[in-house]
């Protein structure tokens, strides 16, 4: 589920730079170019749940060595944001694996408990992200 929550995020993102990419008379009260795009802060939290889940699902059993990371690197690769914003994104991933890895060295009820409610919060997020965006 949460895969298919991202990849949906994932594909409105490309979509929405592609279309940024197009010319088109700007709107009325349109942001200027350079402009954060709305969806700025719920990208910021995602990137950071992405973190934490790349730290904590391997720590609880999860085969999934690389796929946070691999999920962060693709979100990237589909926003290509400027150097600034990019590092932002990264420093937003990485806030959520260091938080993680300073509180838990083994699963806890706790940790697994954190993963799952972070699994369903990821998955909300790009939904509404993609819904809410994704037709811009």
């Amino acid at each position: 589920m949460i895969r298919t929550a991202l990849l949906a995020l994932l594909l409105s993102l490309s979509l929405l730079a592609s279309a940024g990419a197009q010319p088109a008379a700007p709107a009325a009260g349109a942001p200027s170019e350079g402009a954060l795009p709305p969806y700025e802060a719920e990208l910021l939290k995602l990137a950071e749940i992405l973190g934490a889940l790349h730290y904590i699902r391997p720590l609880c059993g999860a085969a999934e060595a690389t796929r946070w990371r691999d999920e962060m690197q693709a979100l990237l690769e589909a926003e290509a944001p400027s150097d600034t914003r990019r590092g932002q994104i990264i420093a937003a991933f990485n806030r959520g694996y260091e938080s993680y890895a300073q509180v838990y060295r083994t699963c806890t009820a706790s940790a697994d408990l954190a993963s799952q409610r972070y699994l369903e919060t990821g998955a909300k997020l790009s939904r509404d992200i993609a819904a809410r965006y994704g037709s811009n």
